[in-house]
């Protein structure tokens, strides 16, 4: 492991919406590549890496329960979105030479892994990096939440949860162009001033188990390593 990397295993959360891009929907795949490149970095470093990723860019679970679809039936259409994420990142990865394996926890097994946290944890230590894909498997739980889970039985050491806004705001940033952002903030004070940075259950989770995070902007190159490294880079929540 290498002395200027702050931590050894992290878990990156990673929205659906990012992988898009400027288009909006679907994958773009200068983004994904431009993404494996800066993790190829930390990884042959010597950072233990987990992904989660969400499914946004082509299907949104609340977005179909709104229309009328069936809750739970949505939230699964929206679990398989994630699983073709996780392939596309797969796909750049090794492309970009990093030994990688998607775990879905939706078992399908011609294109991944079952989730288990043993082996999950085996590939990190050999220097693997770990797609989570399917989200938890039930439906009523966000990717966010997935992704405090799995940090949590991954025992990571921090969670970073990648936006498109360079880190946690008193109030919308687009909308009020005098939004204080913070650079440290408890997880108390955003449950109770009611800033969404992840949903209720998630925050709740990295609560009750110490787990600090770093959010932080994924479009400006190089921030995944800095933030890693200690810089100053978005809001750390603890």
């Amino acid at each position: 492991m290498s002395e200027q990397y702050r931590y050894d295993r992290v878990l990156l959360k990673l929205s659906g919406e990012a992988l898009a891009g400027d288009v909006g929907y679907g994958i773009d795949p200068k983004v994904v590549d431009d993404l494996a490149d800066q993790i190829a970095d930390i990884v042959h470093d010597g950072v233990q890496l987990a992904v989660v990723v969400g499914g946004g860019n082509i299907f949104r679970g609340l977005a179909g329960s709104a229309e009328g679809m069936d809750r739970a039936q949505a939230d699964y259409i929206g679990m398989l979105a994630t699983v073709m994420n996780a392939l596309a990142l797969q796909d750049a990865f090794e492309r970009h030479g990093i030994f990688s394996r998607v775990q879905s926890a939706i078992n399908m097994q011609e294109v991944s892994e079952p989730y288990i946290r043993r082996r999950a944890i085996r590939h990190l230590e050999k220097g693997r990096v770990v797609i989570l894909a399917a989200g938890t498997g039930n439906p009523y739980f966000t990717t966010d939440t997935t992704a405090a889970l799995r940090a949590c039985e991954l025992d990571v050491d921090v969670l970073m949860k990648a936006t498109k806004v360079d880190g946690v705001y008193d109030s919308d940033p687009k909308k009020n162009p005098d939004a204080k952002r913070y650079d440290t903030i408890s997880y108390m004070d955003v449950l109770s001033k009611g800033l969404n940075v992840m949903d209720s259950t998630a925050t709740s989770l990295c609560m009750d188990n110490h787990l600090p995070m770093i959010v932080f902007d994924l479009t400006t190159k190089g921030n995944i390593s800095r933030a890693l490294k200690g810089e100053s880079v978005g809001t750390t929540v603890e």
